[in-house]
């Protein structure tokens, strides 16, 4: 079985279905609404758990009423849980999210700066298990230590790079592949090309550059490319993106090289996009339902 730690952030997700996204200084009247348990490292540990692995997730939650949503959820998905802020008495991080009908989404989240990560020691039990790591950059003093101690332990570090964060420099010394998102940008990087450099001579191995639906550009070793993504008829791109990252740890860990595992986690994440939320997908695919990955483009 694949074992993998994701280390980052766990959020209450308020999401609301609507026809069109609100203008400023208005009000209008939800489809439907639903609430998820979100954050990047906690969706990607579901489906990492998903697809066949364990998964362990070092997440600041707290001890408000509120949390009990977040355990409760890690539980059902038999994910073990490490607080990173057990006497935080505060409301966790909470997200609201609008849907259109076209599936586009607009997020508002208080994130976890308001929670200080101040249980940093790194379990050398459950890194001895783990064959990957990921890190979302939240709970930065968080991911160091774990990616610190995995580079020590020689365990691969995944970084998902959604945005440059305060501390990201630091990290990349110990990260092995970064998933970034075309927002990305490290200081002084005007496109991507630049951003690919930045990142090879901060001593990441591997570098993948995501584009929504478009096709995800690749760096790993001497071997560059893209790599089409599957397009399907989008009921909700909202996780997508984490979905991707999880369903990568889990394929990389199962011996899939480099492009292999990610063109694999473009199906799973592809395939998310035709349902709504973050779970629903879960019901209609499973690593047996996993189609060939799509051919590399020169």
């Amino acid at each position: 079985m694949a074992h993998g730690v994701f280390v980052g952030l766990s959020t209450i997700d308020l999401v609301y279905s609507v026809d069109d996204l609100p203008a400023a200084n208005t009000k209008i009247a939800a489809a439907g609404q639903e609430v998820f348990v979100g954050g990047p490292a906690t969706n990607a540990a579901i489906a990492f758990t998903h697809l066949g692995g364990k998964a362990v997730l070092a997440s600041a939650v707290g001890r408000h009423a509120l949390a009990a949503v977040i355990r409760s959820e890690l539980e059902r998905f038999s994910i073990r849980h490490l607080d990173l802020s057990p006497g935080f008495d505060g409301v966790p991080a909470i997200s609201s999210v609008t849907v259109d009908k076209a599936g586009r989404r607009n997020v508002v989240s208080a994130n976890a700066v308001r929670m200080a990560a101040l249980s940093l020691a790194v379990d050398p039990g459950i890194l001895a298990q783990a064959g990957i790591v990921l890190l979302d950059g939240h709970s930065m003093p968080a991911c160091r230590a774990w990616a610190a101690a995995a580079r020590a332990h020689h365990t691969p570090v995944v970084l998902d790079g959604g945005s440059w964060k305060d501390g990201t420099a630091g990290l990349l010394a110990c990260v092995h592949t970064i998933i970034c998102s075309a927002d990305f940008a490290p200081p002084g990087c005007a496109d991507e090309d630049e951003t690919i450099r930045y990142l090879k001579d901060a001593g990441v191995k591997n570098v993948a550059i995501t584009h929504g639906g478009d096709p995800i550009r690749f760096m790993a070793g001497q071997s560059s490319g893209t790599l089409r993504v599957p397009q399907v008829q989008a009921v909700d791109t909202m996780g997508a993106g984490d979905i991707l990252h999880g369903a990568f740890c889990y394929f990389a860990s199962t011996g899939r090289g480099f492009a292999a595992a990610l063109a694999e986690a473009a199906n799973v994440a592809s395939a998310s996009c035709r349902f709504a939320g973050t779970r629903e997908w879960m019901k209609h695919f499973s690593p047996a339902s996993s189609v060939a990955p799509p051919p590399a483009i020169p």
